[in-house]
């Protein structure tokens, strides 16, 4: 069974990611934050990390490069509803930049979220 680590510091998000994966045949682990993933991911290291740009403690793409310097092959997707907000690099972008193979703008869709996961793990 392939594994998940889902980065996000909203239960909700978390949740209905969780209840999608687990229902599509994953196997899925939770964090509330980059430092919480990062440590979760070092335990056990997981198929796929869907991580969450903005969060506290620890953001997405502080968490993204210190997963990559790590763990070079490790698998991500980013994902935010956030955008820099002053015309400068999306932080999508950024996270592509970082290491992230693919991104996720919020809200998604269901179907694109697992559309990602099965392109990325199958890769």
């Amino acid at each position: 069974m392939l594994s998940v680590l889902i980065v996000d510091d909203q239960v909700q998000v978390r949740q209905l990611i969780r209840d999608t994966l687990e229902g599509a045949g994953y196997h899925v682990e939770e964090a509330r934050d980059g430092k919480e993933g990062l440590a979760r991911y070092h335990e056990q290291s997981a198929d796929l990390v869907l991580m969450d740009i903005l969060m506290p403690d620890q953001d997405g793409l502080e968490a993204i490069t210190a997963l990559r310097r790590k763990f070079p092959d490790a698998r991500i997707i980013a994902m935010t509803g956030g955008t820099d907000g002053g015309g400068g690099p999306n932080f999508l972008d950024v996270a592509t930049l970082l290491g992230a193979r693919r991104t996720l703008q919020k809200p998604f869709e269901l179907q694109a979220l697992l559309d990602a996961v099965a392109a990325e793990v199958m890769s």
